[in-house]
């Protein structure tokens, strides 16, 4: 009986120490995108940077249908330095192709956004671009009280 107890406060203590070292890390992350945001925002503040040039973008390429067509879909995302811009995505199927345009005002965008159209948008207002993988771990963070929707 002793030695299972000890067990399980063995693997209990493992299992928060897991936790706790995931969390340290997405806390790292966090803190690494907000100081480069911030780093961002004083060039525009201080003037040095043309606030209505477009200056973040980014690609992601992606099968959105799930298709043997290989990844034909894409979203870019188009931010000057205060965060206007749009997001374009062009969903592309063997026999159609769709294209949608979705507006930014503010570094938020004004309809709900896909889950790569979120990544796209995240990597472009923290320089990341041109081209983003959806592999990027920018994906683990949600857009506040907007909850992606799973298609363009």
């Amino acid at each position: 009986m002793l030695v299972a107890v000890a067990v399980a406060g063995l693997v209990a203590g493992v299992a928060g120490l897991s936790i706790a070292v995931v969390a340290h890390n997405r806390v790292n992350q966090v803190v690494d995108e907000c100081s480069e945001m911030l780093r961002r925002q004083l060039q525009v503040a201080s003037g040095s940077v043309d606030e209505r040039a477009l200056r973040d973008l980014a690609i992601v390429h992606y099968d959105a249908l799930k298709e043997m067509s290989g990844h034909r879909s894409f979203s870019l995302a188009l931010i000057n330095a205060v965060g206007d811009g749009v997001v374009v995505s062009s969903i592309n199927g063997r026999t159609e192709t769709r294209t949608y345009a979705k507006a930014v005002l503010g570094g938020q965008p004004v309809e709900m956004l896909s889950p790569e159209e979120n990544q796209v948008l995240r990597a472009a207002r923290l320089g990341k671009g041109p081209v983003v993988s959806m592999d990027d771990p920018l994906a683990d963070f949600g857009n506040g009280d907007r909850t992606p929707t799973p298609s363009a």
